[in-house]
């Protein structure tokens, strides 16, 4: 991606947060909001305004591109057949953390990713009220803010501290990861991806431990992780995540790349 490229989806995702996500923020009303798959699964008007708006501006920036976001794909799962494709491909999570965002808490994000032959080539996370904006480029390293990041120092799963929530995950794969996690020093349930895999990259937590595999929570962030200097491997066999329609499955994101063994391990 070049330099302009990348400012311009800056300033998309700073637009589109300005005018139709924190206008919202605390100031939602029961009718703005709306359940799909099942109760813990909302949708806000913030998130489809946002998506509306982005599509069309996303897609005009990379000819031939195609735009795959979460709320269209809610109302046509055959969407995320393009991912199938050789073609660029922009991810777009309108409102990561929509759970957090109904609850008037300050932990979600704006969540942008380009696949191009299956590869993640760039990733941003914008959290609006911090006003962060983390940009990943593939091989070219992660900033935050426009300074570089990195993790914090390698450390013993004893001392680590996680992100985990075992909200969907089935049994008995439930019961076995939840008390695994236990071993760490501490973990929260951060309900929002974007923070998730952002505070490991710059260090503020150690590993996330993730299982739904919807492809707009995890390309952005895991590029960023990696970028910075961290790994994002499935627990089961330690394959490296690509952005791709795939059924649940636990997979493990660290801070820092040689940590990654020993964690999983534990987990195990």
């Amino acid at each position: 991606m070049t330099p302009s490229l990348i400012e311009t989806v800056d300033h998309l995702l700073r637009e589109a947060s300005a005018d139709f996500v924190l206008p919202r923020f605390q100031s939602l009303s029961a009718a703005d909001i709306e359940t799909k798959s099942g109760p813990n699964d909302l949708v806000t008007v913030a998130d489809r305004e946002a998506e509306a708006w982005l599509t069309p501006r996303l897609a005009a920036l990379v000819p031939g591109s195609t735009v795959i976001g979460e709320e269209a794909v809610a109302a046509d799962p055959a969407r995320l057949r393009h991912l199938e494709t050789a073609g660029p491909v922009w991810l777009v999570d309108p409102v990561d953390g929509t759970a957090n965002f109904v609850k008037g808490q300050p932990q979600f994000g704006l969540m942008v990713a380009l696949i191009d032959e299956g590869v993640t080539k760039a990733g941003f996370i914008f959290a609006p009220i911090e006003d962060a904006m983390a940009v990943a480029i593939k091989g070219e390293g992660a900033r935050l803010n426009g300074a570089p990041l990195s993790a914090r120092p390698q450390r013993q799963f004893s001392e680590a501290v996680g992100d985990y929530s075992s909200r969907y995950v089935r049994a008995p794969l439930r019961q076995k990861l939840t008390c695994a996690v236990e071993r760490a020093q501490a973990t929260r349930q951060g309900h929002c991806s974007a923070y998730a895999y952002l505070d490991t990259a710059r260090g503020k937590i150690d590993f996330v431990l993730q299982y739904l595999m919807n492809p707009w929570d995890h390309a952005a962030g895991a590029l960023l992780v990696e970028e910075a200097g961290g790994a994002v491997r499935f627990l089961q066999d330690g394959r490296p995540y690509t952005p791709e329609n795939r059924a649940p499955e636990a997979m493990l994101a660290v801070g820092v790349a040689e940590d990654w063994s020993d964690y999983s391990e534990c987990l195990k």
